[in-house]
């Protein structure tokens, strides 16, 4: 299971490549179980700055307070101010050549901590 990306990652024909993503049931439940508010705000950060983070060999920007979890070597946190936001994820196998691969574990508020 991969870390963290460890460069830029490209495609042939020079675009840029897009990380892929896999939600676990959990996360599902999670995702569900958030306001509208929670949700859209989870979308934009992920959409403007996790990926674009992704994309720039997973230096994460500071505000996304990017780290694992204390006691899980593969599962990583990420936070955001809006209402508590909280995330976690791993990283799997790519699923296409250079392109990081990211497993949605928990969304939600620091309660989402009791079982990453």
């Amino acid at each position: 299971m991969r870390c963290l990306p460890t460069s830029r990652p490209t495609a042939s024909y020079g675009r840029e490549v897009v990380p892929t993503f896999a939600p676990t049931s959990q996360f599902r439940s999670d995702l569900k179980k958030l306001t509208s508010q929670q949700r859209a705000a989870f979308q934009k950060i992920v959409r403007e700055q996790f990926v674009s983070d992704l994309r720039n060999g997973g230096q994460f920007r500071h505000t996304l307070r990017v780290k694992r979890v204390k006691s899980t070597p593969n599962v990583w946190e990420m936070s955001w101010e809006h209402d508590d936001g909280r995330a976690t994820f791993e990283y799997g196998e790519e699923q296409r050549p250079g392109e990081p691969h990211v497993i949605w574990r928990r969304v939600g508020t620091h309660e989402i901590f009791k079982r990453p």
